[in-house]
């Protein structure tokens, strides 16, 4: 019964990742079967996925199977049969020092890396174009002061419209948002009725459009195709509408 638990367990974590494999990432939209974050496109994105996967993932991956041991190992050895007669000691100094020192001494190490990717966000470079984002029910608004380009409206492409043309129904969007390739782009994101979120994932970036106040995220895309943008809190949580194309 042991083996056949065993086996069976391992068929599934192999069929499990070999589904997950097989499923190539597609850039700038969610990927079907897909277990990973979205592949970025920008230096912060790539930071973002860095410090997610190359330095949580495996810390968490060490605590959960240490504190899984340290259960298994008190429960063999530490239960009534194996161990009639209990201990009469209450505390430990050595150990107490070693749990109390060691989740202080990963929190500091996790922060070095935490705070030197959030000191990266928000250090904006100076901007090559600034774009205005109005967030309304439900579509976006956008403009290019810069260039003196008024607010135009774009709304989630229907659905027959973006079968035709092969692109990911409510994901695409009748006018897309176009940003130059290698170029850092500032964006000022408000909403003009009630609080929207202004959501790039290929792109690192998220944050909310609030009536009345600005906020200035900015990104520096590195790769030309179209990237899907997304409307994703509060009232906007079921209308994503806008997708920004990088072009030379």
């Amino acid at each position: 019964m042991r083996a056949w638990t065993a086996g069976a367990a391992a068929g599934a974590m192999t069929a499990f990742w070999g589904a997950s494999a097989s499923a190539a990432d597609m850039v700038g939209q969610p990927t079907p079967g897909a277990i990973d974050l979205q592949p970025g496109v920008t230096p912060l994105r790539h930071d973002a996925i860095f410090f997610h996967n190359v330095i949580l993932l495996p810390i968490i991956t060490a605590i959960c199977l240490l504190v899984l041991g340290l259960l298994l190992w008190i429960v063999v050895r530490y239960n009534k049969r194996a161990n009639p007669v209990p201990a009469k000691f209450s505390h430990n100094t050595v150990i107490e020092v070693i749990w109390t020192v060691v989740p202080v001494l990963i929190l500091m190490g996790i922060s070095i890396f935490s705070f030197r990717l959030l000191f990266a966000y928000n250090d904006m470079p100076p901007a090559y174009m600034t774009i205005k984002a109005t967030g309304y029910q439900w579509y976006w608004g956008y403009e290019y002061p810069d260039q003196k380009i008024g607010e135009f409206v774009s709304n989630i492409l229907p659905e027959d419209e973006a079968k035709a043309k092969h692109v990911p129904y409510r994901l695409a969007a009748t006018e897309p948002l176009v940003v130059p390739v290698n170029k850092v782009v500032r964006v000022l994101v408000t909403g003009a009725d009630v609080i929207h979120a202004f959501a790039v994932p290929s792109f690192g970036v998220i944050t909310d459009a609030v009536p009345g106040r600005s906020t200035r995220p900015g990104s520096r895309s590195t790769v030309r195709g179209s990237i899907t943008a997304s409307a994703a809190s509060c009232a906007a949580s079921i209308t994503p509408s806008c997708r920004s194309k990088s072009t030379p």
